[in-house]
C-alpha cells in the first residue's frame, strides 16, 4: 500500500507543479504516513519532483517539545525531509509545546490557523489553501487526524485548527484540522494498512456519519480516495464494491 501510495502521489505532485508551478500536500503520521514517506524516500521517480516548488502542511501534530521523537513533523524529516532538497520556508509545521505559546494548545492552534489563512488565495473561502492531496492514516478506532470519535473536534464548523486535549491515545494534547480545513482540499486520501483497521475501514465506509465515525466524514472536493492493502480492506461488504468493468 504504501508503495502504491508513493507513486500515486509522485505523479500528482510533478502534475499539479506541471500545471501550476508548484504544489501543496498536507502530510499525515503513524505507521502509515511514515511508510508512505519512507516509500517516496526509497523510490528513484522522487527525483522527478521539484521539492523546492512543494508546500508541506501537516492534519496534525502531538502538542510535545519541538524536537521530541514522537512528533509527525520530526519523524516526516527523518523519513524523508531530510534527504530531499525541500525549501524550509515551504515546511509548514504545527507549534510545538516549546514554540512561543508554551502550553497554550489554543493559542498554537489559532497560530497555525492563521498561516494558513495568510497562504489561502482569493478564491479558497474556506481560509485555508486549496491543497492538492491531504493525506489522513484511519486509525482503529475510525479517527483521522486528530479528530476522535465523539470528541469536540469533530463537532467543530467554525475553525479550522483547534486544540485537542484529552485524546483517547496518547499523547493527549494535540494540535488538529477540523473537517471544514480538510474538505477544502481538491483531492483526500485515506491510508489504512494492516488487519487492525480491517473494522474501522469497514465502519466508516458504511456511512454512520462523523460524530461515530470521524473518517466517514471526510472528503475532498473533486475526489476522495481510500487506499488500503487487503487485510485493511477484508471486512468491506460486498455491496460498496464497486461494479466489475466490462
Amino acid at each position: 500500500m504504501a508503495q502504491a501510495a508513493a507513486a500515486r502521489l509522485i505523479t500528482k505532485i510533478v502534475d499539479a507543479q506541471s500545471a501550476r508551478g508548484t504544489a501543496s500536500v498536507v502530510l499525515t503520521g503513524g505507521r502509515n504516513g511514515n511508510a508512505l514517506l519512507a516509500a517516496i524516500a526509497a523510490s528513484p521517480a522522487r527525483d522527478a519532483v521539484d521539492w523546492s516548488r512543494l508546500d508541506l502542511w501537516w492534519g496534525d501534530e502531538r502538542f510535545v517539545p519541538s524536537d521530541d521523537p514522537e512528533r509527525n513533523a520530526v519523524q516526516a524529516r527523518d523519513e524523508l525531509l531530510d534527504a530531499v532538497p525541500v525549501n524550509p520556508a515551504r515546511v509548514h509545521e504545527m507549534p510545538a509545546s516549546d514554540g512561543v505559546d508554551g502550553s497554550d494548545v489554543e493559542a498554537a492552534a489559532a497560530r497555525y490557523a492563521e498561516e494558513l489563512a495568510k497562504a489561502a488565495g482569493p478564491g479558497d473561502r474556506t481560509g485555508v489553501p486549496a491543497f492538492d492531496v491531504l493525506l489522513l492514516g484511519v486509525g482503529p478506532d475510525t479517527h483521522v487526524a486528530s479528530l476522535f470519535p465523539e470528541h469536540p473536534g469533530v463537532r467543530e464548523t467554525e475553525r479550522t485548527v483547534v486544540g485537542v486535549r484529552g485524546a483517547p491515545k496518547p499523547p493527549p494534547t494535540r494540535i488538529s484540522l477540523t473537517l471544514p480545513a480538510i474538505r477544502a482540499a481538491r483531492e483526500v486520501w485515506l491510508l489504512a494498512a494492516g488487519e487492525d483497521k480491517a473494522d474501522a475501514v469497514a465502519l466508516a465506509l458504511s456511512g454512520p456519519g462523523e460524530l461515530l465515525a470521524p473518517a466517514s466524514g471526510v472528503y475532498g472536493r473533486s475526489r476522495t480516495l481510500w487506499l488500503l492493502d487487503r487485510p485493511a480492506a477484508a471486512k468491506i461488504p460486498p455491496q460498496l464494491y464497486p461494479p466489475a468493468s466490462a
